[in-house]
């Protein structure tokens, strides 16, 4: 018997042991979707001097930033990547413009609607998606998404990255952890359309496996619609750099992050889409660790432990409940 057919996990048609945003997509709009990602032109509180500067710890310029023409309008930027899109999926008809690069509500609400009526309007958006900071989204600005969520299928990233705020204390995050909750609260009362994205990372400085397990129980908690899970990376320039050739940080390995991984997904709820279970960095740019480019290995090694263990997303919550760690039952 195949992998597939022997997988108990209800949400998945392959050997998925967890939602994966594949699954999610094709079944909410009928067939594969492809991201485009955007660059609104905006920037960081945590970078410009509103709450911070330089960023968190292990950035490098924000989120996607360096893999887009800034010189184009939203429009230009969205059709040259689609075209490229098209070369590799022909067959693909359906997309979702994606304001990755820093914090897209960070600006005046007059702008806001200027920037979303634009993505609204381009060809062959089926949902949008924006990343933003949990400490940018005031009332108003969440008003304005409510009124974008009744026209259009629309998420909302925030980054959590740990529930420990005296992690995100050493990370530079800039907010706590009621700030985030506050905001995650805000948008459910006030656009109850809106799907909510979770960001996590995983070997965090100064963070062992209970803190990290318990930033999964957090956003299970929270009731997240959609989590993405990534593996820290050590990138030349950064402050994270400077600690790591000092001595004073050490990546997860391989297989801690992928044993970690696996006790996370087992905690999350099983209707919670999985949008990311590791994450990208330039090869260039990259210190450590070096096994993360193997992107395609580390996947693969998350699904073989998910069956080693006989597993699956929400195995482990059934039996220990939320906020509780699975160790302690």
């Amino acid at each position: 018997m195949s992998q597939v057919n022997e997988n108990p996990f209800v949400y998945s048609d392959t050997n998925k042991r967890y939602h994966t945003y594949d699954y999610y997509l094709r079944h909410t709009f009928g067939e594969k979707c492809a991201k485009v990602t955007l660059d609104a032109g905006l920037t960081c509180p945590n970078i410009d001097g509103t709450c911070s500067y330089g960023g968190c710890i292990y950035c490098a310029g924000g989120s996607g930033a360096r893999t887009i023409d800034k010189r184009q309008s939203l429009s230009e930027q969205y059709n040259s990547q689609r075209a490229i899109m098209l070369k590799k999926w022909s067959n693909i008809t359906k997309f979702i413009p994606y304001l990755q690069a820093y914090t897209n509500t960070h600006t005046t609400p007059e702008n806001l609607v200027r920037i979303l009526d634009e993505v609204r309007a381009l060809d062959g958006a089926v949902m949008i998606d924006i990343a933003t900071r949990a400490d940018c989204l005031e009332n108003e600005k969440i008003d304005i998404l409510a009124t974008l969520s009744e026209q259009i299928p629309l998420t909302i990233e925030l980054g959590l990255q740990s529930s420990d705020d005296d992690t995100a204390r050493l990370i530079n995050r800039g907010h706590t952890l009621d700030t985030f909750i506050d905001a995650f609260s805000r948008i459910r009362e006030r656009a109850p359309r809106v799907k909510i994205a979770v960001h996590i990372i995983n070997g965090l400085p100064r963070e062992n496996r209970e803190k990290m397990l318990k930033t999964a129980h957090t956003v299970a908690d929270l009731g997240a619609d959609i989590i993405k899970i990534h593996l820290l990376h050590v990138i030349e320039g950064t402050p994270l750099a400077t600690m790591y050739k000092r001595g004073e940080y050490e990546p997860l390995t391989l297989e801690e992050y992928v044993s970690i991984v696996c006790d996370q997904i087992e905690i999350l709820p099983s209707e919670m889409v999985i949008e990311r279970l590791t994450g990208d960095a330039e090869r260039s740019e990259l210190l450590a660790p070096e096994w993360s480019l193997k992107k395609t290995v580390v996947i693969n090694e998350i699904d073989k432990e998910l069956y080693r263990r006989g597993t699956y997303q929400g195995a482990m919550l059934r039996k220990c409940g939320p906020g509780t760690p699975p160790e302690a039952n």
